[in-house]
């Protein structure tokens, strides 16, 4: 699997381009802001991308899905209970600020345990971990896991925008990342990587 991370916007959220070596297939998560810094990356990559995958629908996380999707005319997925988001400025937050976010509206709406195939190699699951926002997702692969705003490193999504719920998020990640065997890279929505282990150990929301 290949992994790069392309930091955008003012909350410095990660994007990542996800890719399949063999066939150079690739899905793109979370194009937040910095739409032309993304898609010089994605040209310089080799990679052609078939999908767009949000998180959630907040508008760090989805700024650039226009310009994205109009340049690579790639598939745009969500999860169902973020559905609205996308078109709804108060939603995705972006009605707080100048220049509000409306689209567009997903092509395929995900649900918890979706597989999404890119290339021959890469499959990613989807995990609903709702609370950070209702249709917050992970999205597990072979031996990483894309966590959005659900988890960081040595932190976990705030909950206090509407749609959040505190225990909530802690019962997803208990019940579907702390809950997994084995170890994993996780690739966070901001901040630095970490794995799975050492959240489990360090993390003082989780302990």
């Amino acid at each position: 699997m290949y992994v790069k991370t392309i930091v955008v916007g003012a909350l410095a959220t990660n994007c990542y381009l996800v890719g399949c070596e063999k066939t150079k297939k690739a899905a793109l998560i979370d194009p937040g802001d910095d739409g032309e810094k993304i898609l010089a990356a994605v040209k310089q990559s080799g990679f052609q991308v078939d999908y767009i995958i949000n998180t959630h629908g907040h508008v760090d996380h989805i700024g650039a899905n226009k310009n994205v999707k109009e340049a690579t005319g790639a598939q745009l997925l969500i999860h169902k209970d973020d559905a609205d988001f996308l078109t709804n400025p108060s939603k995705n937050l972006s009605g707080l600020m100048a220049k509000q976010n409306t689209g567009p509206a997903a092509d395929r709406l995900l649900d918890d345990g979706d597989k999404i195939n890119i290339g021959n190699t890469v499959t990613l699951e989807v995990l609903h971990t709702p609370g950070h926002t209702p249709g917050g997702i992970c999205l597990k692969g072979e031996d990483v896991i894309f966590t959005g705003d659900t988890v960081f490193a040595g932190s976990i999504g705030r909950t206090d925008l509407p749609g959040g719920s505190y225990t909530t998020i802690i019962n997803s990640i208990r019940e579907k990342l702390m809950a997994l065997e084995g170890d994993f890279t996780l690739y966070p929505g901001h901040g630095p990587a970490s794995t799975l282990r050492e959240e489990k150990v360090s993390n003082p929301f989780l302990r």
